[in-house]
């Protein structure tokens, strides 16, 4: 199997990374700045796991010669767009598409470009960073990874490339139901950076103020009612783990959104609470909540965009 991973970051780097240590065939498809910086130093890992420093075939846009077996994109959802044109010529009849995005609005932006039949739905839980000096910093001991055909289908390329991670430190699921799996993480999301970011504040925070848990597991609610209707109904032990959660007062857990925003950065608006927003319209409920949260973002968005930050 030939992976091609687009970016040779945080999130795609390590996870290409493990698989170059693991023995697999992998391309990183990267800007000219970073095919230099590999070239001289080769790809950089420090983790818990093992440090892996060692060269890697990397190119540019521009030296694509042909389909690989699967894409890995693990591009920021703001960039989606961009991302699909570059790894447009490296997408054959029978190239699979593994995007580790956040939300589930990149699934469909996929699925009508090249077809369900070429898309994966995938997760990854880890916590990594790409350092000033270009090293892959692995922060914790999480490094999951979980993934799977729309259908359900255990197919051929499934279980090779649940073999080739196998074969790696990653803790890779190969399952029947990633769409499930992605409608609960979405659920999750949503809620939370909705209204941490919201709020400016953590989920304790919150929790501390009167009627602040109620309104985080009112949104949570909802949210799951909208999975619910998509058939995707998340499962009770997710929604208790969550109400437990927002309930908790001493709780310092905020969105990854409220982070960026914070220092003011780009933020996934459109994907994640936009498309929150869409599907709580197409449902016919009540869109209160979600829209004040929506149109907070992109008046961020606006101002960041002005440079008033």
């Amino acid at each position: 199997m030939h992976v091609l991973t687009l970016g040779a970051g945080a999130i795609g780097g390590y996870f290409g990374g493990r698989l170059v240590e693991g023995g697999s065939r992998v391309t990183f498809l990267v800007r000219a700045g970073r095919k230099r910086d590999l070239a001289s130093q080769g790809l950089r890992i420090k983790s818990p796991f093992g440090d892996y420093v060692a060269p890697v075939t990397a190119i540019t846009a521009d030296e694509i010669e042909g389909p690989a077996d699967l894409v890995l994109l693990t591009c920021k959802a703001y960039d989606l767009p961009s991302a699909i044109e570059t790894i447009r010529p490296a997408v054959g009849p029978n190239t699979a598409i593994l995007p580790l995005l956040n939300g589930l609005a990149h699934i469909e932006a996929l699925n009508a470009e090249f077809g369900s039949t070429r898309v994966l739905g995938g997760l990854a839980k880890i916590a990594v960073t790409l350092t000033r000096d270009g090293v892959i910093e692995h922060l914790n001991d999480w490094r999951y990874l979980t993934f799977g055909e729309q259908t359900g289908e255990m197919s051929e390329r499934i279980l090779a490339l649940k073999a080739a991670f196998d074969r790696t430190s990653v803790l890779a699921s190969a399952v029947p139901n990633i769409m499930h799996a992605m409608w609960e993480k979405v659920v999750h999301l949503s809620t939370v950076a909705g209204v941490t970011g919201l709020m400016r504040a953590s989920v304790g925070e919150i929790a501390r103020v009167e009627g602040g848990s109620e309104l985080m597991i009112s949104l949570l609610e909802r949210n799951a009612d909208v999975a619910a209707r998509q058939g995707f109904k998340p499962s009770d032990a997710f929604m208790e783990e969550y109400r437990r959660l927002f309930a908790d007062r001493s709780s310092t857990y905020t969105a990854s959104m409220l982070r960026d925003i914070e220092r003011g950065g780009a933020i996934e608006s459109d994907h994640i609470l936009g498309f929150m927003l869409g599907k709580v319209r197409s449902c016919g409920l009540d869109d209160t909540i979600h829209r004040i949260a929506f149109i907070h973002a992109k008046a961020y968005e606006e101002r960041r965009a002005a440079g008033r930050l």
